[in-house]
């Protein structure tokens, strides 16, 4: 009987995780193609380039959390961590201490990759994301 709870439980969460995936895919288009609209359209709207930056690269950030939704393995997990670090790297001004604590979070997250993932493991993930 245990067994069965568990099982509906991973089955449920599993669906809460890709419902949760396309929930926020959906967002995240419909966003990209209000941006659009608002560019092509309406002419005295024209984004600054550090706020439309900051736009698509928070898009590029939530299609990465999508992905890891969908197919949550270390690989996915990495490059969501990546990815969010480096744009928020290239967004922020903060002092020169704040860019090398993400500089060096960088470096941590190529070093766990590196280290301690195994090379045939992660071209097994990256071959499926293709």
């Amino acid at each position: 009987m245990h067994h069965k709870v568990e099982r509906f439980i991973r089955k449920l969460l599993t669906v809460v995780e890709i419902s949760l995936a396309v929930l926020t895919l959906i967002v995240l288009v419909g966003n990209l193609g209000i941006e659009a609209y608002r560019v092509i359209v309406v002419p005295t709207y024209f984004p600054g380039s550090e706020e439309f930056l900051h736009d698509m690269l928070g898009l590029a950030v939530g299609l990465e959390f999508v992905r890891m939704l969908v197919d949550m393995t270390p690989a996915n997990i990495l490059e969501v961590l990546t990815v969010a670090i480096a744009r928020q790297i290239i967004i922020s001004h903060e002092d020169p201490l704040g860019l090398l604590v993400g500089v060096v979070c960088l470096a941590g997250i190529f070093a766990v990759r590196r280290f301690l993932i195994r090379h045939k493991d992660m071209q097994v993930e990256l071959s499926k994301a293709e």
